[in-house]
């Protein structure tokens, strides 16, 4: 399905806006101006009435949702004199984490998850920054994001975020999407717990599914942190004009995050890759239980069946076959064959 939509750009010319993603949800423009005195904030769908924020004096967050209305990614880009190829990378959703310095602005290519916990599937969307003198534009695909708690600090004026410039609010963004991966990260770790117990315990044929589903979790996510690392090391060593030398710091730590969160990704692949190896040597040793209780079942079987086949052939002279207590004494002789070869095999630890 990712190559059907990426073939609609097949042959257009560079810079040519075609949205690749699948998402078509409700247009939305949120705006947060803010300032240490004041703040101001408002939703719309009119996309003239934010463009004056970019000659604001105080720091503006512009978050666009629903970049399927490539209409408005035009006007947006036009009016903040965004690149055209920085603009058809913003629809074009199948991008790598990166980030590129311009001479007015900077941009950023992140990834948002969000994990299903009832299909343990993991779903990504590309979220798009640029940072300008005074405002962060923000690009996404679908209403829904982490950056809540980004918007509350805003709001009611915690932390020291009304007191900062915009770079600033681009760390915390970014911080606030890194925290996310922690979450996730969580999330994994209690799903590879259950996992592990019922690899040993009760192993079927859906739990190699899941192991398979959550490797490849794993895999998408290591392609997501390994090129954001690179990003938020461009960040804070090829300081941009744009950011306050304040403000390096942050990313820094931010960098340390993403260094941790690599680290986990890491082992949680290693873990995941010994659950499949323990997942066969554990219907293995089902299999060789079961096998090894029908041969010993057919062990037992094997005498009694050899004294019933002889008693059984059809000869009219055979010694007891007349006898009147013959019957009862062959049943008493197997049943004694039985008890000394069970009581056998639990001396050798065979049962």
């Amino acid at each position: 399905m990712e190559e059907k939509r990426l073939s609609a750009k097949k042959g257009l010319p560079p810079g040519t806006l075609v949205y690749t993603g699948k998402y078509r949800e409700d247009f939305e423009i949120e705006v947060m101006n803010y300032s240490i005195e004041e703040f101001h904030e408002f939703k719309t769908t009119d996309v003239e009435s934010v463009l004056p924020f970019k000659d604001s004096s105080t720091p503006t967050w512009i978050n666009i949702t629903g970049i399927h209305r490539t209409d408005v990614v035009q006007r947006v880009g036009e009016f903040f004199g965004i690149h055209p190829l920085v603009l058809e990378d913003i629809l074009n959703v199948h991008q790598r984490p990166k980030v590129e310095f311009f001479e007015n602005y900077v941009f950023i290519v992140l990834k948002m998850f969000t994990y299903d916990e009832n299909l343990h599937e993991l779903e990504s969307e590309q979220v798009s920054l640029i940072l300008t003198k005074n405002c962060v534009l923000m690009f996404q695909e679908k209403i829904g994001d982490v950056f809540d708690p980004v918007r509350e600090r805003i709001r009611y004026n915690r932390g020291i975020i009304r007191k900062k410039r915009a770079d600033y609010l681009l760390y915390s963004l970014i911080d606030a999407l890194v925290d996310d991966y922690f979450v996730l990260l969580e999330k994994i770790d209690d799903e590879i717990d259950i996992l592990e117990e019922e690899v040993l315990e009760r192993p079927e044929k859906e739990t190699v599914q899941r192991i398979h589903q959550l490797k490849r979790n794993l895999v998408e996510l290591r392609k997501t942190i390994w090129p954001l690392r690179e990003v938020l090391s461009s960040l804070y060593r090829d300081v941009p004009p744009l950011i306050e030398k304040e403000t390096v710091p942050y990313f820094r730590d931010v960098y340390d995050h993403t260094i941790q969160i690599a680290d986990t990704v890491e082992t949680f692949r290693d873990i995941v890759s010994g659950l499949l190896d323990v997942y066969l040597s554990s219907v293995s040793n089902k299999t060789n239980e079961v096998m090894k209780v029908l041969t010993i079942i057919a062990t037992i079987f094997m005498p009694l069946t050899f004294i019933a086949g002889i008693y059984g052939m059809n000869f009219e002279y055979m010694p007891e076959l007349r006898w009147k207590w013959g019957y009862p004494v062959v049943l008493a002789v197997m049943g004694v064959i039985a008890v000394i070869m069970v009581i056998y095999f639990r001396k050798k630890k065979w049962l």
